[in-house]
C-alpha cells in the first residue's frame, strides 16, 4: 500500500465513513481495548472522522486493525486519486488513478497476489445510503434555535463516527458555543430534552430487540448505550440512578427526532455521505 501511494505521489489520505461496534453488552470488556485504534487517537477518537487527514504510516496502522478484526472500520480515500478498502471477506482493495507497475511488482515480491480489478466492491455508493443528504445550514439551525425557543431546553445527538455519538443539552445560552466545536461532516439530530421520571422510561423498555437508551448520569455526563435484550436488566441497574432518561432509536417507540442534517464543510459543500431520512423529523 505504501508503495502504491509514493507511486502516485501520495502522503496523506482521507478517513470515510469510520465506524466502530454500537451494540454495549454490560459488564464485558471490548475484544480489543479501543477499538485498535489506540496510539493513533485519543481515547475519545477525536480526529477519527469522516474528511480527517491521516499519514500514510497512520493509514498502514488502520488497515492492520481492519484486517485484525479490532472494531474499527473505515474507507481510507483521496479522491479520484488513491483509496484502500479492506473488505469484510479481509481482503484489502487498493485503487490508483494510474497504473503502478512497480508497486504491483513489489507488491509480487512480497509474495502477494495481487489481481486486476476494475472497480473496489467497496466503493461508496450514494444510491446506497438512505434518506436525504441535508445540509446543517443556517436554515437549519435557525430551524434548532426555534425548537430551543419552543422546549426551553432540547437534545442535539452528534453523531461524529457511526456507532458513536456525543449528546449535548442545548439551551439559548448554549447553542452558539456547542456548534463551534462539533465535529466536521457529523449527522445532527435534535431530539426532546429527557424527562426526569426515571421509573417510567424504565417501564417502557421493549421485551426484546434493541434499544437507544440516553441519560444523565449522577454527575451530570449525558451518556449513550444501544443494547439488545440480553442486557436489559443491566441497563435497567445503571439508568436507575440517572437523573433523567430517554428511549430512542427503537423505530415508532419512543420520540421522534425533532430536526436532522448533516454538517457542511466549511466552504459550504455537503461532502459527508451519511444518509438522513427527512420523514424522521417531527412537525415544527
Amino acid at each position: 500500500m505504501a508503495a502504491f501511494a509514493a507511486e502516485v505521489g501520495v502522503d496523506h489520505v482521507m478517513i470515510r465513513e469510520p465506524q466502530i461496534p454500537d451494540v454495549v453488552h454490560f459488564g464485558l470488556e471490548p475484544s480489543v481495548e479501543g477499538y485498535g485504534l489506540a496510539g493513533l487517537f485519543p481515547p475519545d477518537l477525536t480526529g477519527f472522522h469522516d474528511g480527517a487527514a491521516v499519514s500514510i504510516a497512520v493509514c498502514l496502522e488502520l488497515v492492520r486493525a481492519m484486517l485484525r478484526d479490532n472494531g474499527a472500520w473505515c474507507r481510507l480515500e483521496v479522491e479520484d486519486v488513491f483509496a484502500v478498502h479492506v473488505g469484510w471477506d479481509q481482503y484489502v482493495y487498493v485503487g490508483t488513478d494510474k497504473v503502478c507497475d512497480n508497486a504491483s511488482a513489489r507488491t509480487h515480491s512480497l509474495g502477494l497476489f495481487a489481481e486486476p480489478l476494475v472497480a473496489s466492491p467497496y466503493d461508496a455508493a450514494f444510491d446506497d445510503q438512505c434518506g436525504e443528504r441535508r445540509p446543517a445550514d443556517d436554515s437549519f439551525w435557525m430551524r434548532l434555535r426555534r425548537h430551543v425557543t419552543e422546549h426551553r431546553a432540547v437534545l442535539l445527538e452528534e453523531r461524529y463516527i457511526q456507532g458513536a455519538s456525543r449528546w449535548h443539552r442545548l439551551t439559548d445560552d448554549t447553542v452558539e458555543a456547542t456548534r463551534a466545536r462539533l465535529t466536521p461532516r457529523s449527522r445532527l439530530i435534535l431530539w426532546p430534552d429527557l424527562s426526569s421520571d426515571v421509573e417510567t422510561v424504565l417501564a417502557d423498555l421493549p421485551d426484546d430487540g434493541f434499544v437507544e437508551m440516553v441519560w444523565e448520569d449522577e454527575l451530570g455526563r449525558i451518556i449513550s448505550a444501544t443494547v439488545d435484550d440480553t442486557s436489559f436488566a443491566d441497563l435497567t441497574t445503571h439508568v436507575a440512578r440517572a437523573r433523567a432518561a430517554s428511549i430512542v432509536g427503537t423505530g415508532d417507540a419512543g420520540p421522534r427526532p425533532l430536526l436532522t442534517g448533516v454538517l457542511p464543510d466549511s466552504d459550504g459543500v455537503l461532502r459527508a455521505r451519511w444518509g438522513i431520512d427527512s420523514a424522521a423529523d417531527g412537525n415544527d
